[in-house]
């Protein structure tokens, strides 16, 4: 048994999406366009309907988080999101669509690869030397790896040597330079994928992308959490606008040696929104705090009023406030 309202999350289709994850999530059949993301939540540029075609606002007001599924067939771009103060400078200005950061976790629904945060140097200038960029490797053993990125970007450092130097490794981040290289070549952000770490996830782990995480989707399906807010300052990897000058203002490229986050009593916490994501087993009880969303493995998309009691018929994701 569930107690909660139904609603209809809004689907974005962007190029890089997945054609099979989300239509099967949702009981549809493929169409063959890529469903990329299911947006739940306030936020304008996807609003979630109530059965009746309603906004969900009208009964919660504008919510201060976003919860989507994310499912991705191709990278996604090399990407970083700006502290509140730079959101908020930077809406003021006409540069962000939203004055509020965007904190954010992910939790892989299936094996899941990404480029998440700056690898501390010393394991960075390991793998450049064994993949044959001594080059790249000698800049940040001298000036460090925010020092490397920030030449690559801005053209003092040759990418085109570091990208080469891969093409005869077989390591996974070589592998994807090769691959990243092919789609956009000559674009310095694949040589700065070398600087980054890069995550195997296993369904039920989970990455915590705070302010100035240079970061990257790879491939994979996942649910994510964030503040509600859609501001992306993009370096490259994409057809998209970008904007080296702001994403290097934005970028923290102080190294984060464990970019996979801890999880306990299946609870994944987003502190900097007040808010976490908790996994219910099929079958276990909840009682919503405050206006709740939940979305099932079985595709069922849930609003919880506060104070409503939840069973949960299959395994399910429900936010609610820390």
């Amino acid at each position: 048994m569930t107690s909660g309202r139904p609603v209809k999350g809004f689907v974005q289709h962007y190029a890089w999406g997945d054609s099979h994850f989300l239509p099967q999530l949702l009981g549809h059949a493929p169409d063959g366009q890529p469903w990329a993301e299911l947006w739940l939540g306030t936020h304008p540029n996807g609003p979630t309907q109530l059965a009746d075609g309603s906004p969900l606002a009208t009964l919660t007001g504008e919510l201060p988080y976003l919860l989507k599924v994310l499912s991705a067939a191709e990278p996604l771009s090399l990407q970083a999101h700006p502290t509140t103060a730079q959101a908020r400078e930077g809406f003021d200005r006409g540069v962000f669509a939203d004055p509020h950061a965007k904190p954010e976790l992910l939790v892989a629904l299936t094996p899941f690869e990404a480029l998440c945060g700056v690898r501390p140097e010393d394991r960075t200038i390991e793998l450049l030397q064994a993949v044959g960029a001594d080059n790249l490797a000698q800049v940040v053993a001298a000036e460090g790896a925010g020092t490397a990125m920030q030449r690559l970007y801005r053209g003092e450092l040759d990418s085109a040597s570091a990208v080469q130097a891969c093409a005869s490794s077989d390591r996974p981040e070589a592998m994807w330079v090769q691959r990243l290289d092919t789609m956009y070549p000559g674009d310095p952000s694949v040589a700065v994928t070398l600087l980054l770490n890069h995550v195997s996830l296993l369904p039920g782990e989970a990455l915590h992308l705070t302010a100035g995480n240079l970061h990257g989707y790879l491939r994979g399906s996942g649910i994510e959490l964030m503040q509600a807010s859609d501001n992306v300052v993009r370096g490259g990897l994409t057809v998209k606008h970008v904007d080296i000058d702001l994403l290097l203002d934005v970028v923290d490229p102080t190294p984060l040696a464990e970019p996979v986050m801890p999880v306990v009593d299946g609870r994944y916490e987003l502190p900097e929104a007040g808010v976490q994501l908790i996994w219910l087993d099929a079958g276990e009880h909840h009682t919503s705090t405050g206006h709740e969303l939940a979305l099932s493995v079985a595709g069922e998309q849930l609003y919880l009023a506060p104070s409503t009691e939840f069973v949960a018929s299959a395994d399910t994701f429900v936010v609610t406030s820390i």
